[in-house]
């Protein structure tokens, strides 16, 4: 029997179809050649020369890897190898398809407790709860019931940072003596004062407070909490 070294990997993409891929993912995120050169270090031609000209032939690894977690989707279709299936057969009803529904790495949120790993999290979740913005999300576990039965001590939300003005009716994390906490925030109407609620009644809320003085963190866009 020969010793194919390459089986441990299936066929690398092809760069046109790299290039195509790219092509899509910048038009429809809106995103400039010159700002998505710049966003991975490099001069601000160098994307548009890539896809123009060819140049550089490939994507280098360390490219590829903040292409791939800008857009949230799998490195393998910015030509990354990827490990060929195991042996065993998948049934097709569950088969995954990494190619499209990469990890994405969402760091917590600085003060309060906090994990010390890095929450990973499925692409095409995070398109649905957030948009697609990934870069702007972070997360954060709740500590103490004041937000109850909304949300629970334990609970871990993501939030997006992008989204913190103007204030509007929903669930924000705020700074309170430079810590962030989850509170409800809703907008008078008519004077655009703002009420911070607490959903436990035990605990207090504050009904006429200056927008100015309120320090916005983020809003939350998505709740994960285990059962049982």
């Amino acid at each position: 029997m020969i010793n194919d070294e390459r089986s441990a990997f299936t066929t690398i993409a092809d760069e046109a179809d790299v290039r195509a891929t790219l092509e899509r993912l910048i038009e429809k995120s809106g995103d400039g050649y010159a700002a998505l050169s710049r966003l991975i270090g490099r001069n601000p031609a160098y994307i548009q020369q890539y896809l123009r000209r060819g140049v550089p032939r490939r994507l280098s690894e360390q490219d590829r890897h903040r292409l791939a977690r800008h857009f949230g989707i799998s490195e393998t279709l910015l030509g990354a190898p990827v490990r060929a299936a195991p042996s065993t057969p998948v049934p097709a009803s569950l088969s995954p398809d990494s190619a499209r529904h990469g990890q994405v790495e969402i760091p917590w949120l600085t003060g309060g407790m906090r994990p010390p790993q890095p929450i990973l999290m499925d692409s095409s979740l995070l398109q649905r709860v957030a948009d697609g913005r990934y870069a702007s999300l972070a997360a954060h576990l709740v500590e103490g019931d004041s937000m109850a039965p909304t949300l629970l001590d334990g609970d871990h939300v993501l939030i997006d940072m992008a989204d913190q003005l103007p204030l509007r009716d929903g669930i924000y994390v705020i700074e309170s003596d430079s810590q962030p906490v989850v509170k409800r925030l809703s907008v008078n109407p008519a004077t655009q004062r703002i009420a911070i609620l607490s959903d436990n009644a035990s605990y207090p809320s504050f009904a006429d407070c200056d927008p100015l003085q309120v320090r916005a963190v983020g809003r939350l866009v998505w709740l994960g909490r285990r059962l049982g």
